[in-house]
């Protein structure tokens, strides 16, 4: 008995390394199993690596789903990107949309409307409207003159569900010619006066309109924005106007969003809503110190820290005797509207964002180009300069004046004015825009007016007006709503209209830092 026990003691030896041996190899392939499967998950597209989820290559936003691989199939094998997706279904999806057609529905809270006075071509409209669309915005009072108005412009505009499109026909002049802005004071010293003047009251008249209009359909809240400026909810819980405004508490009246003007790297810029990400931050979003410590870097030798206007836009809470306050803001015939002041959220005014903008802004006013004559037509110093420039210098002198004044070409000052905040990268309304346009929207939209462009294109345009859900006054619920709206003492004076206004320069200000 005694010569087995060395066996016995042996055997169980044995069997312990055995399973110290197995449960080491166990735990060496079981890692490696879990990381061959992630990668294989992650290769076939089912796993995001949360790294470049965000980053500015990455084609994906908030609410948006992948896209199928047939779908990424045909973008990358077509050519255009969007005439070979007409008439495919598409698994892209937003938060308030069930689909690429953008349908509405009575749960979409709160309603949101856009009115804009604008000229400008479907190039530029089309994705301006989408991309609101995408915000969360469901109506848009378009007043159309010029390219905007021409039947190929306009008759596709009228196709997109939730657009009215307003021409400027001899009725609404009339109209507005009865407007009580005529009698009042806040507008008077804005009146009789050539282009931007003359801009800016044509503005206010169709604004007023368009607050009955949105009265009459049902929404929440109304917003001026032009063709040239997008909306920026950042800050909001997630990337949208709708999220932000129903986070505004009910007692406030109107939310002011501060502007970001576009800073453009390259004087060839097509399309800038798809190729311009860097912006210069308003004063309100950046602390004194550094606004003013960087001022005359940012300026550049321009006349002020932005190209144009540096107060901002306005969103108003529709409500009884609203009424506009110039293009900038809102206000109301019975009190004081109670206002906010976003911390996050701007609007991106893409300015000037194209050479070919100094020749048509040029084309749009008849002053002489001298400093004198400029007063008289414009309200901001760079909008003069930019006039006599385009309407005095030889296309070679524009263009040089143009990369001096308007384009980012100093890489090293860029990355400065970057790292000290005054300069900021925004990809999201890029990256949206691009995206709108690869799966075929903006096409779909032009491919689906065709058939009542070809009925109109011979025809007389005279009978283009001023569509039914559009017009204002010409029935008694309409004149009902038009007076319960604008009802005021015949008596009251007010403040005059807030006009565009530069951020605040070096001169006279009080640097307490």
């Amino acid at each position: 008995m005694a010569g087995i026990r060395p066996t016995t003691s042996t055997s169980q030896t044995s069997s312990a390394q055995l399973l110290t041996s197995r449960l080491l190899l166990l735990l060496t392939l079981l890692p490696l199993t879990l990381a061959a499967f992630a990668f294989l998950l992650q290769w076939r597209g089912g796993l995001t690596d949360p790294t470049t989820r965000w980053s500015p290559d990455h084609h994906e936003f908030p609410g948006m789903e992948s896209i199928s691989g047939s779908i990424k199939d045909t973008i990358r094998n077509s050519g255009s990107g969007c005439t070979d997706l007409l008439g495919q279904s598409h698994s892209l999806s937003f938060p308030y949309f069930r689909d690429w057609k953008f349908g509405f529905g009575s749960d979409l809270k709160p309603k949101i409307c856009i009115t804009t006075s604008t000229s400008a071509g479907l190039e530029q409209t089309l994705p301006w409207i989408f991309y609101h669309k995408v915000m969360g915005v469901s109506t848009f009072f378009l007043f159309v003159e010029g390219k905007a108005a021409s039947p190929t412009v306009s008759k596709v505009l009228e196709t997109i569900a939730g657009v009215k499109v307003i021409y400027r026909t001899r009725e609404l002049e009339e109209q507005q010619a009865k407007s009580r802005i005529w009698n009042e004071t806040w507008l008077s010293s804005f009146f009789y006066k050539p282009c931007n003047y003359e801009l800016f009251v044509k503005q206010s008249l169709n604004m007023e309109m368009a607050i009955v209009m949105a009265r009459e359909a049902g929404m929440d809240w109304i917003i001026h924005l032009d063709t040239d400026e997008l909306i920026h909810p950042a800050g909001a819980r997630e990337y949208s106007l709708r999220q932000l405004l129903i986070d505004v508490p009910g007692n406030v009246d109107m939310v002011i969003f501060p502007n970001y003007e576009s800073s453009v790297e390259r004087d060839d810029i097509k399309e800038p809503f798809s190729e311009v990400s860097m912006f210069k931050k308003n004063y309100d979003h950046l602390p004194k110190d550094v606004y003013f410590g960087n001022y005359k870097e940012a300026t550049r030798g321009n006349p002020n820290y932005f190209l144009t206007y540096g107060n901002g836009k306005s969103a108003a809470r529709i409500q009884d005797h609203l009424r506009p306050n110039g293009a900038h803001r809102w206000h109301n015939y019975m009190k004081t509207p109670n206002e906010v002041k976003l911390e996050e959220a701007a609007v991106l005014h893409y300015t000037y964002p194209k050479f070919s903008d100094l020749t048509s802004r040029r084309d749009r006013c008849g002053c002489k180009p001298t400093k004198e004559d400029v007063k008289r037509c414009f309200m901001l110093e760079f909008d003069r300069s930019a006039f006599i420039i385009a309407s005095t210098a030889t296309e070679e002198e524009m263009l040089l004046w143009y990369r001096e004044r308007i384009v980012w070409t100093d890489r090293a000052l860029n990355l400065k004015l970057l790292r000290k905040g005054i300069l900021t990268r925004i990809y999201t309304p890029m990256v949206i825009v691009q995206r709108l346009r690869e799966t075929g929207v903006f096409s779909s939209v032009i491919a689906s007016a065709q058939a009542v462009l070809s009925s109109v294109k011979n025809s007389n345009s005279s009978t283009a007006g001023v569509t039914s859900s559009t017009k204002i006054g010409h029935d008694g619920e309409s004149k009902a709503t038009a007076r319960r709206v604008l009802q005021i003492p015949d008596n009251s004076s007010f403040s005059s209209a807030i006009p565009p206004l530069s951020p605040p320069g070096l001169e006279g200000t009080h640097m307490e830092m």
